[in-house]
């Protein structure tokens, strides 16, 4: 299957790039194998939008965020966690989905791994065949968070920030988007979560039903 290509990115408003990520895979090839997720959870960030981060200027931090369409803009919370981003309309706007939760498909036992040794005894017994993947440690928790889902696929900041999910002939070519692989689902339309200002703005999606969601 082959990633999307940047006119999904570049033709569509961020509020529609939000709603037609869902159902989408996340991909990260690196040294360790790779590792996916199902986008199931999404937010947008727009011009005017007093939670945007590019809501009052380009900085330094976010500068990423007013590159060319289908950029990643990876940034930093709580001086630990990080956040992935895909960058959305004209360059120099400022606009982006953050990507908020992933259903894992690919490379699980490397997901766990990453974020925590916790997760091994459940995924030796799921791997063996003993439980199911609903059962199993942890894995409803792998990725169902902005910042999980970064550990959980190996993701950073000083590599990946700016790095393009269209363009394969780059150092950081190994993340894309493709698909869409999941299909027939209803979306929910609702507030977004962890903001200050902004809060009461309809720019969050996910899909209905599904158990990878961080919050209903």
């Amino acid at each position: 299957m082959q990633p999307l290509p940047l006119n999904v990115y570049q033709d569509h408003d961020t509020l529609t790039v939000a709603q037609l990520l869902l159902g989408c895979e996340l991909v990260h090839e690196s040294p360790d194998g790779p590792t996916a997720g199902i986008i199931v959870e999404t937010e947008g960030y727009i011009t005017g939008d007093p939670a945007c981060h590019a809501y009052r200027r380009a900085t330094q931090r976010n500068a990423a965020m007013f590159g060319p369409a289908g950029t990643l803009y990876v940034y930093q919370i709580y001086n630990h966690y990080n956040c992935i981003n895909v960058v959305t309309g004209p360059e120099g706007v400022g606009e982006a989905v953050l990507i908020r939760a992933l259903e894992p498909t690919e490379g699980i036992e490397q997901m766990a791994l990453r974020r925590n040794e916790a997760f091994k005894t459940g995924f030796e017994r799921y791997r063996n065949n003993t439980i199911d993947a609903d059962t199993a440690d942890g894995f409803r928790n792998l990725a169902n968070g902005p910042g999980k889902l970064v550990i959980a696929l190996g993701i950073n900041r000083q590599t990946h920030n700016f790095a393009s999910l269209t363009d394969k002939t780059g150092d950081t070519s190994s993340i894309f988007i493709r698909g869409p692989v999941l299909h027939d689902f209803e979306m929910v339309t609702t507030t977004r979560i962890g903001i200050k200002f902004g809060a009461e703005l309809p720019y969050r999606y996910y899909i209905k039903g599904n158990r990878f969601v961080s919050k209903k």
